[in-house]
């Protein structure tokens, strides 16, 4: 499961309890920021927290600053600004401006639905939107949109766009909710174990395929998000790609991982890879060109697999393949 949808289950759970919490969300960041440009945290009044906006000073102060949001019961944008010295402290090379969102997490069953309908719609990876009033003048009002579903708290009657943003002349702050990418990793080997938890960690969506349930369960791998006990080219008869998915080939055999590069090679994924080594990617690209698989879409295939850091355990190579993973996904190169 997602952290940042765990994040929205523990905001469900102070709404049911009636405890006071509040949540910050990075809304505007300029420079380099030891932070993400979706980062969001939970506090709780004593100073608890879930989820990160980058730790350090920074997280400290924000914290204080929510503790103050839940005292005044209404929201606050918040700005802040690093310089090279704070920055420098940070790790960072230069500084910069952030501005976050601070709101208290509203109590109620209206809203115990909304915060579980977000973590429902991260965790099915349901695109969506969550809509904040800036102004609770007249009580909360917070919406979420997620495909033809709506939820809200309040008198809602607001709008809203697709990028993450303050709508100051319409007083929203508008907050989408992007797909986790997903990775469907085929094998559930000793290799395939550890980039699942190496991604999983990372907030992917990971899928186990195996046909084997005695390495495909829930005791191997209890943090991915789904586990998929069947025969290879009936899970393949079935899959639908889209480009913010990420294929891997990690099986028991040349035959099977050839089996999942010709299904997937041509698809719309944004990686699709492969584990072994050179000599085994030329005597299956030469069996799949035989079969037709066109060599364009064999040369998009990365085999080997990882950055290179010169990874021999099947825990290093977890963690060099889940940097390049990384890599592809935060900087698209």
């Amino acid at each position: 499961m997602s952290e940042r949808a765990d994040l929205w289950r523990a905001a469900a759970e102070a709404a049911r309890a009636g405890t006071a919490a509040a949540l910050a969300t990075v809304a505007r960041r300029r420079g380099s920021l030891p932070m993400a440009s979706d980062a969001k945290l939970l506090v709780g009044r004593d100073g608890s927290r879930i989820g990160t906006i980058g730790g350090g000073c920074l997280e400290a102060d924000v914290t204080a600053q929510a503790l103050e949001v839940i005292a005044m019961g209404k929201p606050s944008l918040v700005r802040h600004t690093l310089n090279a010295d704070v920055a420098g402290d940070l790790g960072l090379s230069c500084g910069g401006t952030v501005e976050l969102f601070l709101e208290p997490v509203i109590h109620g069953e209206q809203a115990v639905m909304l915060y579980e309908a977000v973590a429902k719609a991260i965790d099915t990876r349901l695109r969506g939107t969550v809509i904040t009033a800036l102004d609770w003048a007249t009580g909360p009002q917070k919406a979420l949109r997620a495909g033809d579903e709506v939820s809200k708290i309040g008198d809602w009657h607001g709008s809203a766009g697709s990028a993450a943003t303050v709508d100051e002349a319409n007083g929203l702050f508008i907050e989408p909710l992007l797909r986790v990418p997903r990775l469907i990793l085929f094998g559930a080997g000793h290799v395939g174990c550890e980039i699942a938890r190496a991604a999983a960690a990372t907030d992917f969506h990971v899928v186990i395929v195996d046909d084997r349930d005695e390495f495909a369960n829930r005791e191997r791998f209890p943090s991915v998000a789904e586990v998929v006990v069947q025969n290879l080219p009936s899970v393949l008869d079935t899959l639908t790609l889209d480009s913010d998915d990420y294929v891997i080939a990690c099986t028991r055999g040349h035959a099977l991982d050839a089996t999942v590069i010709q299904r997937t090679a041509a698809s719309p994924a944004r990686y699709v890879g492969m584990l072994g080594s050179r000599r085994k990617r030329e005597v299956i690209w030469k069996a799949l060109s035989n079969a037709g698989v066109p060599r364009s879409a064999l040369e998009r295939v990365k085999v080997p697999i990882g950055e290179d850091i010169g990874a021999d355990t099947p825990g290093e190579i977890g963690i060099a393949v889940m940097a390049e993973l990384i890599r592809l996904r935060r900087l698209g190169s």
